[in-house]
């Protein structure tokens, strides 16, 4: 049996991304709790611009607003910035929601 992630949703990563300005205290199995900032958000995972000390395959469970608690995995690591894809697709109008938090400039958000 393979010892590798298991997500509910395929890799997606051509999904919208929004950019966004979070920083956020996010919990490490091994590390306990990581300081990192989030530079764009999509449904289905996000993008971090300081992943000094993670590794592909790493775990991390992040709190965001209206979401909660929930778990990410480190699909990809390139110089300091790294990619983690979420284990559930977060709802449209939760994710829209959040998006209107997290940019409070309207000139960022996207036209739908």
């Amino acid at each position: 049996m393979s010892a590798g992630a298991r997500l509910s949703v395929t890799d997606l990563r051509r999904s919208a991304r929004h950019p966004v300005d979070c920083p956020l205290v996010a919990t490490h199995r091994g590390r306990g709790e990581v300081a990192i900032h989030i530079a764009n958000l999509s449904q289905h995972g996000f993008m971090i611009c300081d992943a000094h000390d993670l590794a592909r395959g790493d775990r991390l469970v992040v709190r965001l607003p209206l979401v909660g608690s929930i778990e990410a995995h480190c699909m990809w690591i390139k110089e300091e910035r790294a990619g983690f894809q979420f284990e559930r697709i977060i709802r449209d109008d939760d994710f829209a929601e959040l998006i209107r938090r997290l940019q409070p400039n309207p000139a960022l958000r996207r036209r739908r």
